[in-house]
């Protein structure tokens, strides 16, 4: 066995060996390998009547040139080729030059790059040593001649690594693209790189250049030259390249610190603050709570003799006034309150004025709302978001003005995702042959649309500007948008090929396409042919909003929409997904939004409105009563009350909307939606108190007239209708101070609509409630005044002179009267309920107040649009397959850069550019994008202008002689050949217009046509731009953290260089509202507390009650914010005008009962249970007086128009409408009826005599009369707990 594993390979040696002996005795092109001879040289003809040149193997000694080859060889690569012998002929050296020329518009600007890179292929050229490292391995016959047509070159490892990493980070400034793109197909790594350069190509190698391992290569006669190759940080500063194409230059940039990283732990500071102070809160109040149990039990043992020593029982000598007044009575408020008092006296005479003259203050209601109303003529509607989220006068506003006069509009941008992900099993590639023909059918349809309206065409008003053809981003583009072109064997190859060399697969518009702007989802990162989306962009002129080129770019934008609707069917047929958006899709879906929203609020109003009409009717109609005389309640339904209620409501946002409409302040999708529901919410709640108070005047009053009892109801409620009223026209009002239009606009509409209703329900209101009143005791129909029904309020034993009953006379107390008065008051002011109420509460402000750092800014469009718009699948689309973010533009502002000192400010790719120049800076902030969402190099036209005079690219050419041939001083790399003052202006113009293409691709016509204004009369360039883009912006926290990020960059450049620097993107204007929408809310919210507390402590004579009133209103808001947090709710000017809502309609919730409390009722203070006293009596006063009307005027009536909003089809309405209101009502009601009447029986101030309540002996006889009309209730003296 071991014999015959012996002899086997002694057999397979034998056969390698014969193999070795075989090749040494074929023919070799390149025998010799030595010192001072050559391996290729001269030039022995093309392949093919388009192919190049080849050179002849030629493996003879090196030659000494002639003169005019030698001069040729020193301009082509430097003078220390100036002497001894070479290996190439002039033939070759035209051929090296035109080479070089064309690598050389690529990377010239990195000097380094450029002389390794010329090193390279002037020494693989003309080398005398070349048999030492090339060797000739195929050729072909032609005639007697040989050509060259594959070799070996050996590169050490050494220089080919220098080589490739002097040239990784060089950038090609016109396209903001890495030049490895273009020279090196994108290698990483110097293998790869020096591959791409050796592989034969039409536009690259004419030959195949192979290039070995020299460490491992077999013939041991050949070895690399020694060569050193140039660092781009190189010491010497002629080779020494810019930061953009070399990172270890760039200046160190200072760190940016991180806002809001206050954490414990895992816990933001604020949160961890707020409950650590609960949880000593809580532990201080158990201790508390033990001690007091602690002390009570031993001082009770001391006072048992006491209290058996003391007569509880009253004397039969007291005065029977004694015997009516329970022990709440002889702490009920002594003292008179002059503001109150005033207040008081001004609304009994507005309310006896509205009632003794009914027809001239309707009359005049309506004449003045009519003239106000007149102002809808001027009525205009916002629609324009950039003039909705940022103030005109705004720093953003004024950029986004200077950059559109400048530089035009921002382009108009139609996009199209194709999409393969409808099958079961996941994303599959979307490309195929079939689906790329079809691709570029549709893109020849939709080339040919016309608009409907002007008959315009694509390209009549896509972006042009080479004037060969329309900027569109396609892959089509790869092929030329022929079909004709795409072969079914060979498409994935020319596809890989233009993802790889962008520069080889030119679009008509001149500038190659970055394979990210029209693929994305690939399945495998390293084969574009696998990806799961294809990106089609049409690029449109901008004009100034309602001239004629918009008008024509929207109606072919229609056309285009059309068109995509009918072709998402054809993508579906076959097993694809097309989702779109064009430049007029927003809009119109938003609009959309706003219609279906519509009807919905609609219908929220309706319920409310027929809930408050039924309601209303209810104060003074039972179901018992109903049931006892069913014809009483066509006498006492108050159904007319509801409808004028709403029509004052109308009236009043008519009349506001009127007012400012003729001021010139337009009218916001906000206003329209939200401004009748607040109306509406804040005009029924005052109805219900006033219409509520009245009854409760007829029953103590029956004798009077109607105006004096509608004067003594007014005069009671209207004070509280000018607390609540004021406060909230005053918080609105606060919102017009705000800069950004959305929230200022809606504060002036609310305003002006609520100050208006409370108005129109003092007036107006008043005197139909004195009609209505008249048609009660008339015993007339409701609806139907004409006619009476007489058997309406016949009640036996209870009649008056004329043998009926007032409607008002022996009426049963509602139910949910008795349930407060008898179970809800007592059960909540205990002692006990008081504790676990305030734990409760403050438990959840706590929660409140650490979810606020959990509150997230944006607003996401998908939120904006409606359910089943084909714009959320777009949306989802751009935000998973398009893998590049939104361009930037740093703009400068009147920079003299004729001016040497400007031009090294500006530019980057010259060895005397400032470290801290702007394009420096930029391409610093580009190599940390995680922090400065910076991803492409930017576009400087200062750096690719000077280049353009570059004499040796041949680009600038002035009487068929390049500008900067012989000029003195000559070009140089130093900045100091440049030109300057008026010289610089005339190259400048010319390089604006010459084009580009691959002859020159440094010409400004194509990517810089629009970047900068030239002022020759001055000399100067007032503004221009440098163009980057941002890295891919995934969520509305990546766009706000990208537009501060550029505001950081932008006023660190100006700053630094003195030059009036600003960022532009055309999503700024959109987000610029959340650099300072924080602080806004913080003031607003602030302000508006404030004034609460200051407009509460005078109007309620107490500033205890009104810090109590304030702190509720505080915490509800807090509440609020954190639920925010909870639901998901974000922080922009839709929930700032909510949260300003929220403030006005909780003073609404709270001031009745506050004001209740400081002016107690004389008769509902009287059946206050014995063990209440003091506060607590008028807390129990109250609940008992108007907690039924905050219930169910305000609580339940917003409830049933918030509940409806619950249906909409809107995101938006469910999200910040729906949501927030629902934690407003859910808050407002538990905190007005449960924290606030515990807080002020604990914290409030002491209260004050109630006029209309304590009137001497008339007002006395009038109350117990009120006592006795009303039932007896079950008022047992419960220990007090």
């Amino acid at each position: 066995m071991l014999l015959a594993q012996f002899t086997m390979n002694r057999l397979w040696c034998s056969a390698v060996l014969a193999a070795l002996l075989g090749l040494a005795a074929g023919e070799t092109y390149t025998p010799k390998h030595e010192a001072g001879r050559c391996a290729i040289r001269g030039s022995c003809g093309s392949s093919g009547f388009w192919s190049p040149a080849l050179p002849c193997p030629d493996n003879g000694l090196a030659e000494e040139p002639e003169d005019d080859v030698r001069k040729q060889l020193v301009e082509i690569c430097g003078p220390k080729w100036n002497t001894g012998p070479i290996c190439c002929d002039g033939d070759q050296l035209d051929a090296l030059s035109g080479n070089l020329k064309k690598a050389n518009n690529i990377i010239s600007s990195c000097p380094a790059c450029k002389e390794n890179f010329y090193n390279l292929f002037c020494t693989f050229t003309c080398s005398p040593d070349q048999s030492l490292f090339i060797n000739v391995t195929q050729i072909e016959k032609s005639g007697d001649k040989s050509r060259v047509t594959e070799l070996d070159q050996l590169v050490s490892g050494e220089y080919g690594s220098g080589f490739y990493d002097s040239c990784k980070d060089v950038k090609f400034g016109p396209t903001n693209q890495n030049a490895m793109v273009f020279i090196g197909g994108g290698a990483k790594n110097y293998p790869d790189f020096l591959a791409f350069l050796g592989h034969k190509s039409p536009l690259g190698s004419p030959f195949q250049i192979n290039f070995p391992n020299s460490s491992t290569f077999p013939d041991e006669s050949m070895r690399p030259l020694e060569m050193t190759p140039k660092n781009c940080n190189d010491e010497d500063e002629r080779f020494r390249c810019a930061c953009v194409d070399c990172p270890a230059v760039c200046p160190k940039l200072p760190e940016v610190s991180q806002t809001g990283s206050c954490h414990v732990g895992s816990l933001p500071c604020l949160s961890f603050g707020a409950i650590l102070t609960y949880g000593v809160f809580v532990l201080l109040l158990a201790t508390a709570i033990f001690g007091h149990i602690a002390w009570a039990k031993h001082s009770r043992r001391k006072s048992e003799r006491l209290r058996l020593l003391q007569d509880a029982a009253p004397s039969d000598d007291e005065d029977e006034g004694d015997i009516v007044h329970n022990g709440a009575m002889y702490d009920r408020p002594q003292r008179n309150y002059w503001i109150n008092s005033v207040c008081d006296s001004a609304f009994s005479r507005l309310g006896y004025i509205a009632a003794k003259f009914p027809g001239i203050t309707i009359g005049l209601s309506v004449l003045v709302v009519g003239l106000l109303s007149l102002g809808w003529i001027r009525f205009e509607i916002e629609r324009d978001p950039a003039r909705l989220w940022v103030s005109p006068s705004s720093t953003a506003a004024q950029e986004k003005i200077f950059f559109d006069d400048n530089f035009g509009p921002f382009y108009r941008a139609e996009q199209v995702f194709l999409v393969n992900d409808t099958h079961p099993s996941g994303p599959g590639p979307v490309l195929s042959y079939e689906t790329l023909k079809w691709w570029m059918d549709v893109e020849d349809r939709i080339r040919g649309l016309k608009g409907l309206e002007t008959g315009v065409s694509l390209e009549d008003v896509c972006f042009n500007p080479t004037g060969e053809g329309c900027v569109v981003q396609s892959v089509a583009a790869y092929f030329e948008n022929d079909s004709k072109k795409v072969n079914p064997s060979t498409w994935q190859k020319t596809l890989r090929s233009c993802a790889e060399s962008p520069v080889n697969c030119l679009p008509k518009f001149g500038q190659p396409i970055d394979p990210k702007m029209i693929l994305g989802g690939l399945q495998n990162p390293d084969d574009v042919a696998t990806s799961s989306a294809i990106i089609v962009s049409w690029v449109l002129n901008n004009a100034a909003e309602g001239s004629t080129r918009i008008k024509m770019a929207m109606d072919w934008e229609e056309s285009l929409r059309s068109t995509l609707l009918d072709i998402q069917q054809d993508a579906s047929r076959l097993g694809l997904r097309l989702s779109f958006s064009t430049e007029i899709s927003l809009e119109q879906e938003l609009n959309k939004s706003t219609n279906t929203d519509a009807k919905v609020v609609a219908i929220s109003y309706v319920m409310m409105f027929v809930y408050a009409s039924l309601a209303l009717g209810s104060t003074t109609l039972s179901l018992r009563a109903f049931f006892r005389n069913p014809s009483t309640s066509l006498v006492e339904s108050k159904f007319t009350l509801g409808v004028v209620g709403i029509l004052i409501v109308l009236m009043s946002i008519s009349a506001s909307v009127g007012l400012f409409s003729a001021a010139g302040i337009k009218v916001t999708l906000i206003i329209a939606e939200v401004i009748p529901f607040i109306v509406l919410a804040v005009g029924v709640d005052n109805i219900f108190l006033i219409v509520h108070e009245f009854e409760r005047v007829n029953v103590s009053h029956p004798d009077d007239m109607v105006e004096y009892r509608i004067a003594k109801a007014l005069g009671r409620m209207g004070p509280s209708i000018l607390f609540s009223a004021s406060t909230e026209t005053i918080a609105f009002a606060l919102g017009a101070l705000a800069g950004m239009p959305a929230v200022r606009n809606f504060a002036i509409y609310a305003a002006g609509a609520v100050f208006i209703n409370a108005i129109l329900q003092v007036t107006m209101f008043v005197s139909v409630l004195a009609l209505n009143q008249k048609r009660v005791e008339d015993r007339r129909a409701d609806c139907f005044p004409c006619i009476q029904i007489r058997s309406a309020g016949i009640q036996l034993g209870q009649a008056n002179g004329n043998g009926y009953a007032r409607s008002y006379e022996g009426q049963d107390e509602g139910t949910l009267q008795q349930f407060i008065r008898k179970v809800y008051a007592p059960t909540l002011l205990g002692r006990k309920m008081k504790v676990v109420i305030v734990v409760i509460f403050l438990g959840i402000f706590t929660a409140g107040v650490s979810l606020i750092p959990e509150v997230s800014l944006g607003l996401d469009q998908r939120l904006a649009i409606p359910d089943g718009s084909y714009l959320i699948p777009y949306f989802n689309d751009l935000y998973d397959y398009f893998d590049s973010g939104p361009p930037v533009y740093f703009v400068t502002r009147e920079v003299n850069a004729t001016e040497r000192v400007h031009q090294q400010q500006l530019c980057s790719r010259f060895t005397t550019c400032e470290q801290q120049s702007i394009t420096n800076v930029l391409e610093a902030e580009r190599k940390r994008p995680n922090i400065s969402y910076i991803a492409s190099p930017a576009a400087s036209w200062i750096d690719d202008y000077f280049r353009w005079l570059d004499p040796e690219l041949d680009c600038c050419v002035e009487n068929g002689e390049p500008c900067f041939q012989d000029r003195n001083p000559a070009w140089n790399i130093t900045l100091f050949g440049m030109p300057e003052g008026q010289e610089f202006i005339h190259y400048l113009q010319e390089w604006i217009v010459a084009p580009t293409d691959g002859d020159c691709p440094l010409g400004g016509k194509a990517p810089y046509s629009n970047a900068l204004v030239i002022d020759s009369k001055r000399e100067t360039i007032p503004a221009s731009h440098f163009r980057s883009s941002h890295t891919p912006l995934r969520s509305q926290d990546d766009f706000i953290a990208a537009l501060a990020s550029a505001r950081r960059i932008s006023d660190g450049l100006s700053e630094s260089t003195g030059i009036d620097v600003f960022p532009y993107s055309v999503f700024y204007i959109f987000f610029d509202q959340y650099a300072t929408i924080i602080s806004l809310t913080g003031t607003l919210l602030g302000s508006a507390l404030a004034l609460i507390l200051i407009i509460s402590s005078i109007l309620l004579g107490s500033i205890k009650t009104g810090a109590v009133v304030t702190i509720t209103v505080l915490m509800i808001v807090v509440d609020i914010i954190g639920t925010m947090a909870v639901f998901d709710v974000s922080l922009n000017a839709v929930s700032l005008v909510n949260l300003v809502i929220c403030v006005g309609i909780g003073v609404e919730f709270c001031a009745h009962i506050a004001r209740a409390f400081m002016f107690p009722s004389r008769s509902v203070m009287e059946r206050a249970k014995n063990k209440f006293r003091g506060k607590d009596a008028r807390a129990w006063t109250a609940l008992v007086n108007v907690g039924g009307s905050v219930f169910s005027g305000i609580t339940i009536t917003k409830l049933i128009g918030v509940f409806v909003l619950a249906f909409t089809r809107s995101k938006i309405f469910r999200t910040f409408y729906f949501r927030i209101w629902l934690a407003l009502v859910v808050f407002a009601a538990t905190h007005a009826l449960m924290f606030l009447p515990v807080a002020l029986s604990l914290l409030g101030g002491e209260g004050y005599v109630d006029p209309e309540s304590d009137g001497g002996l008339q007002e006395d006889l009038a109350s117990r009369r009120y006592r006795a009309l009303l039932p007896d209730g079950d008022d047992s003296d419960d220990d007090y707990e």
